[in-house]
C-alpha cells in the first residue's frame, strides 16, 4: 500500500516556477497547422446516385469534405485552442488569395475561403451556414469551366500560406481531398512542376497528406500522378500508419464517417515529456531517448480569466500580491523558504535551495536515465506502482546508433524476462526517482489485442521506502461454490468484444457536456437539453445475454440465505439451552498504555524509536495524563510526546 497523493503530480506554481516540479500540462507542448486544400470540380459536387439503403452517402464529395472540415474545427477550437485551421478550394470559376481576387490573382482557380489562422466563431458559423444551410452567396462552389487550376499553383500557394501564417510551428500539415488521380494527364512539364513544388514544400517541413475518394466502378491509382507529391518514410511504409486510406462514395459507407475516420488517424501527437534525453547504459556507453505518455488523464482546461461585467467579454489580466497578517504588502525579498526537521523550521536562501536541489542531480544539472543494475522481472511486485509509466523510444539526434543499442536492450530484456533498475531525472527541475525499466512485446504478440499500446521500454517509476507502508494484505484463499461458479457465466457473457476496452470509443461524458457548452456560448447557440453518453449500459442487451442467469442465480442466492439463517437460528436455540447469556461487560475507563506507566519507559521508548507502534488511543491518553492537547494526526500526535519528553525527562 502506498500512501502517495493522488494530486501530487498535478500541482503546479505559477511563481515558483523555477523551484517547483512542472505539472503534466507544461510538457513540450507541439502546435499544428492544418490546411485543407478542396478539389472543386463537377465530379466532386456531383451528388451520389440515389438508392434504397439508407446509410447511403446523399452528400456529394465537397459536401462531406466541407461537413469534415466543420466537426474537426468544432472539436479543436476548444481542444486544442492554439492549433491553426484554413481551407483552400482549388478548381473554382472564381480565384481569391487574402486581398487578390478575380483574373489577377497570383493563383487561378484557387480560392482561399479560410485563411490559416486559430479558428474563431466566425469562421465555424460561416461553414455551419455552407454546410447546414445549403448557403453560398459568392458563388464558390463553381467549378472552373474552361482551363483548371495547376497542381504547381495549389502547391506553391499552400507554400505562402505556410510561410506567412505558421512560420515557427513544429507541425505544418496540407490535407488534399480529391476525387482525381491524375489532375495533368499527359502534360509531363505540369507534372514535373507540381513534383518540384511538393519539394520545396517536403524542404520546408509540410507534411502533405493525401485523402482520396473513389467512387463505384473507379478505383484512385495513387501511382498515376500522387507518388511524386506524397513524401512517405519508406522504412515505416508496411505499417497502418503510412497507408493512404481511400473514402468510397456511394457504397453504403458514409463518405463523411469514413473522411473524418481517415483525417483523425493522421493526428500527431502533441506531447512529448523529454526529449533526447541521455540513457547511459554503463560507464562510456549513452544512447539518447524520447519519452512520451501515452496514457493520460483528459480534463477540462482553463486558458485564461474572462471579465464578463461590461458590454463586451474582455481577457482579465490577474495580478498576485503577498501579505502578511497585517495587510501589508510582502516584498519578494522578504519572503523566505524554510523545511520543517525535528519542529522546528531550517531556512535556505534562494541560492542555498538551488544548490541542495542541484546536490540530488547531476553535477551539470541535465536529466539522465542512468542505469544501475538488473533484476528478474519477477521480483516486481504489483503494490509498486505508484505514478504513470513513461514510453521511451530511441533517438539519433544525440547519438548515431542509438537505435540499433536500444533495441539490442529491449530483445534481452524480453528474452531473459529482465528489468532494468535506474536513476532517472525527467528535466532539470524535476526530482530524482528510481524507475524499473520494463520491455513490452508487440501488440500482434501481446495477445491482448490492444493495439493503443506500443512495443518498447517503459519506465516504471518506484516508490522510496518513505512511500511504503507496512500493512497485512495475506488474504486466505477461499474455494469456488455454486455462487461463484454460476457469476462466472454472467461475467464471461458480459465482456467486451474481444475482452479489449477501446477508450476511444467511449468520450468522457462531463468533458463533451463541459465542450458542449463552450460551444454554444461562443457560437451564440442554444444550450443543449442532453447529450450522448456512451457509458450508460446498453440495458436489453444486458438482459438479453444474461437475463436468465442472473433469476438462476438469484434463486441460488435467496436459498443460500434461508440455509444460513435457519442454521444461525438454531444455533441460537442451543445457545440458550445452556444457561443464560452473560450480562455486558461495562465499558472500560482509559488507562495508560502498558510498559508505559513511568516517564523512564516512555523516555525508553523514545530512544528505542518504539513509540510509532502505539495506536492513536493510547498515544492520546498519554498526552492527556501530561496536561497536553489530543489533536491532530498520528504524527503529530508523536511529535508533541517525544517533544515532552524531550524537554521534561
Amino acid at each position: 500500500m502506498m500512501a502517495w497523493g493522488g494530486d501530487e503530480e498535478r500541482r503546479f506554481s505559477g511563481s515558483d516556477e523555477d523551484e517547483e516540479e512542472l505539472d503534466e500540462t507544461d510538457f513540450k507542448t507541439q502546435k499544428d497547422a492544418v490546411l485543407f486544400a478542396i478539389d472543386v470540380s463537377s465530379s466532386m459536387l456531383e451528388p451520389p446516385p440515389h438508392g434504397n439503403d439508407k446509410k447511403a452517402d446523399k452528400d456529394s464529395a465537397v459536401e462531406a469534405a466541407l461537413k469534415c472540415v466543420y466537426q474537426i474545427m468544432q472539436q479543436r477550437i476548444i481542444a486544442q485552442p492554439k492549433d491553426m485551421m484554413g481551407i483552400l478550394l482549388f478548381g473554382t470559376e472564381k480565384s481569391k488569395f487574402r486581398d487578390e481576387s478575380g483574373t489577377r490573382s497570383s493563383y487561378p482557380h484557387c480560392y482561399l475561403l479560410s485563411d490559416l489562422d486559430v479558428p474563431a466563431a466566425e469562421d465555424v458559423n460561416m461553414l455551419k451556414s455552407m454546410v447546414e444551410e445549403q448557403e453560398d452567396p459568392d458563388e464558390v462552389l463553381v467549378p472552373a469551366t474552361g482551363e483548371t487550376a495547376m497542381m504547381a499553383n495549389v502547391l506553391f500557394c499552400a507554400n505562402q500560406v505556410f510561410t506567412t501564417n505558421a512560420a515557427n510551428f513544429g507541425s505544418r500539415r496540407l490535407f488534399i481531398i480529391t476525387d482525381n488521380d491524375n489532375p495533368h494527364d499527359g502534360d509531363k512539364t505540369a507534372q514535373s512542376s507540381a513534383a518540384v513544388r511538393a519539394k520545396d514544400l517536403y524542404d520546408l517541413g509540410v507534411v502533405i497528406e493525401l485523402f482520396p475518394i473513389s467512387r463505384q466502378g473507379k478505383q484512385f491509382d495513387i501511382s498515376k500522378f500522387y507518388d511524386d507529391i506524397i513524401y512517405r518514410d519508406p522504412a515505416a511504409e508496411a505499417g497502418s500508419s503510412e497507408e493512404v486510406k481511400t473514402a468510397r462514395s456511394g457504397d453504403g459507407l458514409t463518405l463523411l464517417g469514413s473522411l473524418i475516420s481517415n483525417i483523425n488517424s493522421k493526428q500527431t501527437a502533441k506531447r512529448s515529456y523529454f526529449s533526447n534525453v541521455a540513457f547511459e547504459l554503463a560507464p562510456g556507453l549513452t544512447i539518447s531517448v524520447n519519452g512520451y505518455i501515452p496514457l493520460h488523464r483528459q480534463q477540462p482546461a482553463r486558458t485564461c480569466y474572462v471579465w464578463q461585467g461590461g458590454e463586451q467579454a474582455q481577457l482579465a489580466q490577474s495580478e498576485t500580491t503577498k501579505v502578511d497578517s497585517e495587510a501589508r504588502t510582502v516584498e519578494k525579498s522578504e519572503v523566505k523558504k524554510a523545511y520543517k526537521f525535528g519542529g522546528e523550521y531550517i531556512y535556505f536562501n534562494p541560492d542555498e535551495a538551488k544548490k541542495l536541489k542541484e546536490s540530488l542531480g547531476e553535477p551539470d544539472g541535465k536529466p539522465i536515465i542512468r542505469v544501475i543494475g538488473f533484476k528478474p522481472r519477477a521480483m516486481l511486485p504489483i503494490w509498486a506502482s505508484v505514478k504513470k509509466s513513461v514510453f521511451i523510444f530511441p533517438s539519433e539526434a544525440g547519438f548515431v546508433g542509438s537505435t540499433r543499442v536500444f533495441s539490442a536492450l529491449w530483445q534481452k530484456l524480453l528474452k531473459s524476462e529482465k528489468m532494468g533498475l535506474a536513476w532517472f531525472i525527467s528535466r532539470s527541475n524535476a526530482n530524482p526517482i528510481m524507475v524499473a525499466i520494463l520491455p513490452s512485446k508487440n501488440p500482434e504478440e501481446d495477445g491482448s489485442g490492444s493495439q493503443a499500446l506500443p512495443a518498447g521500454l517503459w519506465l516504471y517509476p518506484l516508490p522510496f521506502i518513505d512511500d511504503v507502508r507496512n500493512v497485512d494484505l495475506a488474504i486466505k484463499p477461499k474455494n469456488a461454490d455454486d455462487l461463484t461458479d454460476k457469476m462466472r457465466d454472467i461475467v464471461q457473457n458480459l465482456q467486451l468484444p474481444k475482452a479489449v476496452y477501446n477508450p476511444a470509443k467511449y468520450p468522457n461524458p462531463s468533458l463533451q457536456w463541459h465542450y458542449k457548452i463552450l460551444q454554444a456560448m461562443a457560437l451564440d447557440e442554444e444550450v443543449p437539453e442532453t447529450l450522448d453518453d456512451a457509458t450508460i449500459p446498453k440495458y436489453r442487451q444486458m438482459d438479453k445475454r444474461v437475463g436468465a442467469y442472473m433469476a438462476e442465480w438469484k434463486e441460488e442466492v435467496a436459498s443460500k440465505a434461508k440455509e444460513l439463517m435457519k442454521s444461525r437460528a438454531v444455533k441460537r436455540e442451543v445457545d440458550d439451552d445452556d444457561g443464560a447469556r452473560p450480562a455486558k461487560r461495562a465499558k472500560a475507563t482509559a488507562k495508560k498504555p502498558s510498559g508505559l506507566s513511568n516517564n523512564a519507559q516512555l523516555k525508553l521508548a523514545v530512544e528505542e524509536d518504539t513509540l510509532k507502534k502505539m495506536t492513536v488511543a493510547d498515544l492520546k491518553d498519554v498526552l492527556a495524563s501530561k496536561g497536553l492537547s489530543t489533536a491532530g494526526k498520528k504524527a503529530e500526535l508523536l511529535e508533541r510526546v517525544e517533544q515532552w519528553v524531550e524537554d521534561n525527562v
